[in-house]
């Protein structure tokens, strides 16, 4: 089977990529099937505790994390281990993604509005991981010709000058846009020819004398925000379901 899809759907070396994305996704799902179950108090499910102490599905997600890497390290890159390892490293990092805002705020976020940030943390990095996958490769590399790959200081000019537009964008207060071009450099450019989100470090810089820029950024942003706030609510309840305030606004936690 694993020979099958190294022939015929993914690029050579790319299965146990294919293997952790895939274990990554359906982890994701899968645990937050239980733990709206849990949460509804249905089914034969329930949290774990020791001592007193609810234990998170992040701590077996970082051993399995954790030994999934070190052996994917460890074994060959093709063959049976190695996809074993692939599949083991794509359910850790399931289970520690889906409780990444519990990690960001040091507390039990999970049914709150700041723990949508673990949906947000799990649906970017399939993204980015999907973006590997069909062959998208950091800062441009991907675009370069077999010469320009042969000359070392094409590719380090090409990575540096990519590198410093995904910064830049990150200094505008556009994670996202950021992230993605890393993998897509024009997304970059989109993101350099648009007004910085207030509050970040470009609009404390360069808005601070410009109180028409500063306050069109505003505007835009406030706009922006409006616009896709019920689209990114719509699809945090369809994946991570809805939030305790949610529930408790729409009689559904009574």
């Amino acid at each position: 089977m694993g020979h099958w899809l190294q022939r015929n759907i993914v690029e050579p070396g790319k299965l146990p990529l294919l293997l952790a994305l895939t274990a990554l996704v359906l982890t994701f799902l899968i645990t937050r099937v239980v733990t709206r179950l849990i949460r509804a108090g249905k089914g034969p499910f329930g949290n774990i505790s020791s001592g007193g102490v609810h234990i998170h599905h992040v701590v077996p997600g970082v051993v399995l994390t954790v030994t999934g890497g070190f052996g994917a390290v460890a074994s060959a890159r093709h063959g049976f281990g190695s996809a074993a390892f692939a599949v083991v490293f794509g359910i850790g990092t399931g289970l520690v993604l889906d409780e990444f805002a519990l990690i960001l705020h040091l507390d039990d976020v999970y049914w709150t509005e700041e723990g949508r940030k673990s949906v947000e943390a799990v649906v970017l990095t399939a993204a980015l991981a999907g973006l590997v996958l069909v062959g998208y490769w950091p800062f441009g590399v991907n675009d370069m010709s077999d010469a320009e790959l042969q000359d070392r200081g094409s590719v380090l000019a090409t990575v540096a000058v990519n590198f410093l537009f995904s910064l830049a964008v990150l200094t505008k207060g556009k994670v996202k846009m950021a992230v993605f071009s890393v993998f897509i450099p024009f997304v970059s450019l989109i993101g350099l020819v648009r007004l910085a989100r207030p509050g970040s470090p470009w609009a404390r810089r360069f808005y601070r004398r410009r109180p028409r820029a500063r306050a069109k950024a505003v505007l835009r942003a406030y706009h922006h925000d409006r616009r896709w706030d019920r689209p990114r609510r719509v699809v945090g309840d369809w994946l991570g379901g809805k939030t305790d305030a949610e529930l408790a606004q729409s009689g559904e936690g009574k």
